[in-house]
Order: structure tokens, then C-alpha cells, then sequence
């Protein structure tokens, strides 16, 4: 059970007495969830999200309510803050800080379908064409410049193949990323994996947990995406999810030259950050509540196939 921080019914209930939002019927633990403790709270009113923060920096949660808030007034299908009656979304609770949502409907899809893939790939797009307006900044915690020193951290776990691997991997990164021309730049979610989203059949109901947000390439963004959307369990790409996200997206936000020319390197240099960010919590900084880690070696293998096999071609745009 991810409850980390166990809340009753009264705490709850005089929380709610902030907000215009009703008042308390039911509250339920939400097991999912790996870093922050989550409720699902009904009141007389409506359905609402309830989160506590147990670790990270609390000093950056402004960013993420104000990225929502931006993106959540631009009617993209993300889950906006509530804010109190003096406006203020940021609050504590239990000694955590603690943030409450309106609740979205939907399931996260398994096994995305063309359909999905569609919806997905143009929520994307019109979120990155106006997040590039966002005017927000937090550097983007995981990027080449984490890679650096941070694979140094796992090294002695991995067998000398591996070790070769990583090490020219993140040497070919340096040289390719720290020459080209700078891509386009704007606010991301950071980690949208399928299980970030929520379906009703083939109707996207939203997209959650921007707590991996930050300001960067755009591009990097739309790499973790195809990654895990358009991946086989080998780690192979799906040709048909791979061109239905890619031209979902196009349509909204072509890529740019230079985009496309970075796009094999971002496919390589985004299945490694998982890779290694795994491999960390595996070895070096497990988690501190008893969950199972994510298994690295998905991500090793995606890389190597994205090695052998390289990139898919980018589907064309109609001008």
C-alpha cells in the first residue's frame, strides 16, 4: 500500500472546509504510486485527488502549480489544482505539503491502441506548443548534464560489457549534443508513460503526475514518449503506434530540422537515462518505503535494440 502517511477522516474533512469543494462523504488510500502518498476523496460535491509529498525538493512544488495552472487554462486534459477560497493550492497536511485535484476519469491503457496512440500524441503536440510560452523554468533534472556524473554511480555493478556500453554511450551524447544546435525549448511532463495517463476507451481524460516537470528540449519529452508507447517487449519499435503518435503530433508541432536530426541520439540518450536512473534505485538509492524497483533491464534492452536497429523514419507532415 502506498500510503506513507496515513490521514483520518477528520484531518481530511477540516481540510476540505478550506476550499469551496463540499464536504467530506468518503476517503480511500490509493495503492499505486511509488514517491508520494495519494487519496481518493469524495465529497458531497465531487470527486477529488488528494496528495501528499513525501520526498523531493518541496521548495519546487510552486513550479508544478504553476505549470498546471498554465497548461490546465490553456484546456489541455491535465488535472489543475484547486485553489482555496483566498486562492492558494498549496497547503500542508500531516506535516507534508499537500496539494488537492479534481479527479479525471479513466484507466491507464496496457496496451495503447491506434486510437489512443492518436489522442496521445496530439495532447502532446498542443501541450508543447503552448508550453513553449510557459513562463516557468526548472532545469531538466535527468538530462546529459545528470548523465555525466551520475553513471560513474553504477558502474561497478554492471559487467565490462556493460560498463563499455554506458561509458561510450554517454561519451557519444557529449559530443553530439554539446555541437548541435539548440532545439526547441519549452515546459515538459518529464516522465509520460503510459501508466501517467488516464483513458476512457479511446478518449484521452488526462494526463497526471507532472511532478517530473521541468523546462528543456521539447524533443526530449516526445523520447520517453515513443519509448515506452510505441516499444515491443523486446525492444523493438511498433511501427504503427510509432508513425500514429509521431503524425498525431506533427500536426500539431512539426519538428524542426534540427529535431529531426537529433531524434536518433534522443531515442538512444532517453532509454539510457531510464536505464541508469533504475539501475540506481536498484544499487545505489533504493527507495525509502518497502516498493519494488522498476527493472532495469527493460530499459537496456530498448537501448540496444535502438543500437542495432536504429530509428524508425519520421513520418512526413502534409504542408
Amino acid at each position: 500500500m502506498a500510503v506513507f502517511t496515513p490521514l483520518g477522516d477528520a484531518q481530511v474533512a477540516e481540510f476540505l472546509n478550506r476550499f469551496d469543494a463540499g464536504s467530506l462523504v468518503s476517503l480511500e488510500g490509493v495503492p499505486a504510486g511509488t514517491e508520494n502518498t495519494t487519496f481518493f476523496v469524495t465529497t458531497d460535491r465531487r470527486e477529488l485527488v488528494l496528495t501528499l509529498f513525501e520526498q523531493g525538493e518541496h521548495e519546487e512544488l510552486p513550479f508544478f502549480v504553476e505549470l498546471l495552472d498554465y497548461l490546465d487554462e490553456h484546456r489541455l486534459p491535465v488535472p489543475g489544482p484547486l485553489h482555496d477560497r483566498d486562492g492558494i493550492a498549496l497547503h500542508s497536511l500531516a506535516g507534508k505539503p499537500a496539494l488537492l485535484f479534481p479527479r479525471l476519469p479513466g484507466k491507464h491503457p496496457k496496451a495503447p491502441n491506434l486510437a489512443q496512440c492518436r489522442a496521445l500524441g496530439d495532447a502532446l503536440g498542443r501541450m508543447h506548443l503552448v508550453s513553449q510560452r510557459f513562463p516557468g523554468h526548472r532545469p531538466n533534472p535527468r538530462d546529459l548534464h545528470w548523465l555525466l556524473p551520475m553513471h560513474h554511480r553504477v558502474l561497478v555493478y554492471l559487467s565490462p560489457e556493460d560498463q563499455t556500453l554506458m561509458k561510450d554511450e554517454v561519451e557519444i551524447y557529449q559530443g553530439f549534443f554539446g555541437n548541435a544546435p539548440e532545439l526547441p525549448q519549452g515546459a515538459l511532463h518529464g516522465d509520460l508513460f503510459r501508466d501517467n495517463t488516464l483513458f476512457e476507451g479511446d478518449r484521452l481524460g488526462g494526463i497526471i503526475d507532472f511532478y517530473n516537470g521541468c523546462t528543456g528540449d521539447l524533443l526530449f519529452d516526445l523520447a520517453i514518449v515513443i519509448n515506452d508507447w510505441a516499444t515491443e517487449a523486446d525492444g523493438r519499435l511498433n511501427v504503427e503506434r510509432h508513425d500514429a503518435i509521431l503524425r498525431a503530433y506533427q500536426a500539431r508541432r512539426p519538428l524542426t530540422c534540427v529535431e529531426r536530426d537529433a531524434w536518433p541520439m534522443m531515442l538512444r540518450m532517453t532509454a539510457l537515462r531510464y536505464w541508469l536512473s533504475r539501475l540506481l534505485v536498484v544499487y545505489v538509492d533504493p527507495p525509502a518505503h518497502d516498493l519494488t524497483p522498476h527493472d532495469p533491464e527493460q530499459f537496456r534492452a530498448i537501448l540496444l535494440a535502438r543500437l542495432e536497429l536504429g530509428a524508425l523514419p519520421l513520418p512526413e507532415v502534409n504542408a
